[in-house]
């Protein structure tokens, strides 16, 4: 079996990747997790049968990578699970825990007083390695349940990789009742090796330095255009992302490795408030917003909303692509709030720049 850094440096020779010397030094964090997963026995034994006194499978320790956006932590996550020697899953953290929260639910409906233990049991069952993109907390939910979760998956021996854009000590900063999620920072340092992926180059941004990123009108170019960035980006990969805010359900149709693509009516056609925008803002560093039409009186609500999700983005520094029926400054003409529009034009067209939000830290 070749090891990650055989398969890199073959890549690289290949013309599919080009070396990166931040990169490259955590390939031996990969080689090292490769050779001991390969090797480690296999165990079958239940998390009950641990309570009870039984020897626990000796852990694995896994990763923990965190930097800024575009870095190549996703990628080399990617490569890792695409050969890795045992059975493994690869999924965004959000979708994960939202998986969790509805087996909860239904475990709960069942009568089961540790709901946690038929989560764990059913993972560890599935996989011996878990990949993760993009681990955040926003939730109060999410933060109040993870540390026993992830205390019972490296009770049964499943490792984990993840990627994050925050350091272990900022995941779900300010957050409400903090300090309930304390002692999972402390799990994921005892039991991930953290590295910071500190490379000065944003691949994401190079890929659109020179490109168009707002398009109008829409036509058939235009969404040829929007497909080859999606797939440029993306690979063609997409998986939907479903966040939980405050109890409600934001959708996001597409979704992959941070970037996001969704029309103008799955985002503001909803009953979406600041909350959700923010939420959104929070786990997507890219979004493609499609078919964004002309609004008028008939459309305040979706103005608003409009507003919002721009103005959340912005503040964010979230890199936006679009496609809309005009320009900015037309979009939006006549009308309660086009004062108030006008700022949001604005920021559309300084959102357009090559150069803009390449100065995000996170």
């Amino acid at each position: 079996m070749d090891s990650l850094t055989q398969i890199y440096k073959a890549r690289v020779a290949g013309g599919t990747l080009r070396a990166d010397p931040a990169q490259e030094a955590i390939l031996p964090l990969f080689d090292r997790l490769q050779s001991e997963l390969a090797a480690a026995p296999v165990s079958k034994r239940g998390l009950l049968s641990l309570i009870g006194g039984r020897k626990k499978p000796d852990p694995i320790k896994g990763l923990y990578i965190w930097g800024g956006v575009g870095r190549g932590k996703s990628m080399l996550m990617d490569l890792f699970h695409e050969h890795s020697p045992v059975p493994s899953r690869r999924v965004h953290f959000h979708a994960f825990m939202q998986e969790v929260q509805t087996q909860i639910f239904e475990a709960r409906k069942k009568g089961i007083a540790d709901t946690i233990v038929p989560v764990v049991d059913k993972v560890a069952e599935d996989v011996r390695l878990l990949c993760f993109d993009e681990m955040q907390i926003t939730d109060i939910a999410d933060a109040m349940i993870v540390g026993r979760l992830f205390e019972g998956l490296f009770a049964r021996g499943v490792t984990v990789v993840t990627t994050s854009n925050r350091v272990p000590d900022d995941l779900y900063k300010n957050g409400l009742n903090r300090q309930l999620f304390l002692p999972f920072i402390d799990i994921i340092k005892d039991k991930l090796e953290v590295h910071h992926l500190h490379s000065p180059v944003d691949y994401r941004q190079g890929r659109l330095t020179g490109t168009p990123v707002y398009f109008s009108p829409i036509n058939d170019d235009t969404r040829t255009t929007i497909d080859e960035i999606w797939t440029d980006l993306t690979g063609g990969a997409s998986e939907g992302l479903t966040i939980k805010v405050k109890g409600r359900d934001v959708k996001l149709p597409k979704f992959h490795n941070g970037i996001a693509r969704a029309t103008f009516w799955d985002l503001c056609g909803q009953m979406y408030g600041p909350a959700d925008y923010l939420a959104i803002a929070d786990a997507v560093k890219l979004l493609i917003i499609e078919d964004i039409p002309r609004l008028g009186r008939g459309n305040f609500n979706e103005v608003k909303r409009f507003v919002t999700l721009i103005d959340a983005l912005y503040e964010a520094k979230v890199r936006v692509v679009a496609s809309a029926v005009d320009e900015p400054e037309s979009l939006y003409i006549e009308g309660a709030g086009v004062f108030e529009f006008e700022r949001t034009a604005s920021r559309l067209r300084e959102m357009q720049d090559k150069d803009w939000a390449t100065e995000k830290v996170v």
